[in-house]
């Protein structure tokens, strides 16, 4: 089932999209499918008639996840972590599809990350590995965008990951997918600039929420992002990058000055 939130009467509502690509539909859900489940009232849109905005602006926090990927860790010069690397980016960080990328006045160097985003469905603390699927509610295309210049020179990585629009999130929800063996690419004006499969994670999705829970209550609609393959570049103002994920979709988004 893939979850969307969207305008409606100039107010943000969330429906189901169904339908063949090119023809999709947003089916209109009565309240928040996060504590009410979901309840269709009987309307429905064309996709394409509606602005999609961020399918969830988490209520308490996006955690990421930093070199999870062998490549990346090697086109980075940095050594595999022992453990999962955490930081975290504030709800103000999250845009949605199509909303501008906004090149923060600090930076020089901002850079894409494509990345599967995990959001998670109920409270939750100390997660075992065996019962992490029932805290999930589903999977979203992420950008975990980084001001490389503000990395190196930062002692933390807050102002280098958590500018104002530096995690892009969309265009929806899929809530029934298997992560174990999903595509993950990038591409910057229509050239494909990343592509790596959730198989080259060094720590699964399982793992991560376990591992997550053991520092952080989670909260339904956190997002914890699992980190990217090789392949990041820098940005520059008038370029469109997209975010796809097999299973889910394509999350794109213009970048500004």
């Amino acid at each position: 089932m893939r979850i969307a939130r969207f305008i409606q009467d100039s107010d943000p509502a969330f429906g189901v999209v169904d339908g063949e690509e090119g023809f999709e539909e947003i089916a209109v859900i009565k309240g928040d499918p996060f504590f009410s489940g979901v309840q269709l009232t009987g309307e429905r849109h064309k996709l394409e008639d509606v602005r999609l905005l961020a399918p969830i602006i988490p209520r308490s926090k996006v955690v990421g996840i930093g070199r999870n990927y062998a490549d990346h860790v090697a086109e980075m010069g940095s050594d595999v972590p022992p453990a999962p690397l955490m930081f975290l980016k504030p709800n103000t960080s999250v845009i949605g599809p199509n909303d501008p990328i906004v090149l923060p006045s600090f930076s020089e160097e901002v850079s894409y990350e494509a990345e599967l985003a995990i959001v998670i469905g109920r409270i939750c603390k100390d997660v075992p590995l065996d019962r992490v699927d029932e805290v999930v509610f589903g999977y979203t295309c992420a950008n975990d965008l980084t001001a490389r210049d503000a990395q190196r020179t930062d002692d933390q990585w807050a102002r280098a990951k958590g500018f104002d629009t530096s995690c892009p999130l969309g265009p929806w929800i899929e809530t029934e997918l298997d992560t174990d063996n999903l595509a993950v690419r990038a591409f910057l004006d229509g050239e494909q600039v990343q592509n790596g499969n959730t198989d080259q994670m060094i720590w699964g999705v399982k793992e991560l929420v376990s591992y997550v829970s053991q520092a952080f209550t989670l909260l339904p609609g956190d997002v914890i992002l699992t980190g990217t393959p090789a392949g990041v570049g820098l940005l520059t103002e008038g370029q469109r990058i997209e975010v796809q994920i097999e299973g889910i979709g394509t999350l794109a988004n213009i970048v500004r000055a």
